[in-house]
């Protein structure tokens, strides 16, 4: 079976066998999720959630976090940005127990799985920027993590055979088209690479934990110190640091800070590189910025685990491999690597049994048509209405 990882909802979830079904135009303002799991042909579900006139709060307990959270995130991102919602959905999301929360962007699709059901039955017409930043408050606001606007821009700005280019800082996205494609529109599945997504058996939610917040914190930190160094007021970020005087005043920095520091440098400079490379269709230089990321990833911002390490370690020993890094953020989950799309199942059989030599539990958790998979890029977040509702105009 073929999958397509276009970072939208639908595709997404489809990796961990789901997809998210809706049905619209409920006047009495009701919420239902029916989060389904089919494990073993058990079908367990849990119905969530009641109306969408009633103002959401933020979580004050990370602890009490769970799918249905991200409904309720969605209606207070649209009630916080003075959007009107009279009418709810009934939805489902199903999927393969372990999988979720596994480095995939999966909160961030669901998220704007559900802000772009909730606008749908209300007629609100919103961008794909209004929803990146929609999605921003879901997870900043109403969850308590300190994330950007990567994941949500990938799913919403996506577009099959080109690579995003995302400036952060200005929410300003440019693209870089595959040079060993032509300019005609081409069907699915010509791109000389797939992707491989290999899954550890390790789950970690970021907004449960402290690791992704603790990171930030850091990056803030050496933003801190450095800007103080020039005496500038800018906000503690990054971003706000000229390269020259990080290379400059890098010195100051105590060692852990220096580490966040050198990631975020040296990864800036590998997106710049791996826009070009992808320009020219160069899939080995592409490949190795990627392995870059990943060392960097390890070694630099210190996030992945020992399993994680091993998973990434023999990816790119795996024929054919052109580049591997840890997924999502890094804690756990899965991760991910560009190989040849002609050797790719072979590469899948030589990670799926040589991971299950060092980690044989966790892999035996894994469902074995999910522990490694085949993909293929596709566009960006969409709604797919049933053939019904399209007739009528819906």
């Amino acid at each position: 079976m073929e999958y397509f990882l276009g970072l939208c909802p639908l595709m997404i979830l489809r990796l961990y066998s789901s997809l998210v079904n809706l049905k619209g135009g409920y006047d009495s303002g009701s919420v239902k999720i029916f989060t389904a799991r089919k494990l073993k042909s058990q079908l367990a579900c849990s119905i969530t959630f009641n109306r969408v006139d009633d103002l959401q709060k933020p979580i004050e307990n990370p602890g009490n976090i769970n799918w249905e959270s991200y409904a309720r995130g969605a209606v207070y991102a649209l009630q916080n940005s003075g959007y009107d919602l009279r009418k709810g959905i009934i939805g489902y999301i199903s999927g393969v127990k372990g999988l979720d929360s596994s480095g995939l962007s999966s909160s961030a699709a669901v998220g704007i799985a559900y802000l772009l059901a909730l606008e749908n039955v209300n007629d609100l017409v919103l961008s794909p920027v209004d929803n990146i930043q929609l999605d921003k408050s879901i997870e900043n606001k109403y969850l308590g993590l300190e994330n950007g606007i990567l994941d949500p821009s990938a799913i919403l700005l996506s577009r099959y055979g080109y690579l995003t280019f995302m400036d952060c800082k200005t929410a300003s996205p440019s693209y870089a088209y595959f040079s060993e494609l032509s300019k005609s529109q081409q069907p699915q599945g010509q791109l000389p690479f797939k992707i491989l997504l290999a899954f550890s058996g390790l789950q970690h939610n970021l907004p449960k934990s402290r690791g992704y917040n603790t990171r930030v914190f850091e990056c803030k930190e050496a933003a801190r110190a450095l800007l103080c160094v020039l005496g500038c007021e800018d906000a503690p970020i990054l971003r706000n640091v000229d390269p020259g005087v990080y290379e400059a005043q890098k010195c100051i920095l105590d060692e852990n800070l220096a580490r966040r520091a050198e990631h975020y440098f040296s990864e800036m400079k590998r997106v710049v590189k791996g826009r070009d490379a992808w320009a020219r269709g160069n899939l080995q230089e592409f490949g190795q910025l990627v392995s870059a990321s990943g060392r960097s990833s390890i070694v630099n911002y210190e996030c992945g685990s020992k399993e994680m390490i091993q998973l990434h370690e023999i990816l790119l020993k795996a024929p054919s491999v052109l580049g591997a890094r840890f997924s999502g953020a890094g804690f756990r989950g899965c991760c991910l690597a560009i190989v040849d799309s002609e050797h790719a199942e072979e590469a899948a059989a030589y990670v799926r049994a040589e991971y299950e030599k060092v980690q044989p539990d966790l892999v035996s958790k894994i469902p074995a048509d999910r522990r490694v998979l085949v993909c293929e890029p596709g566009d960006s977040a969409r709604v797919i209405l049933p053939d019904h509702d399209r007739h009528a105009g819906v």
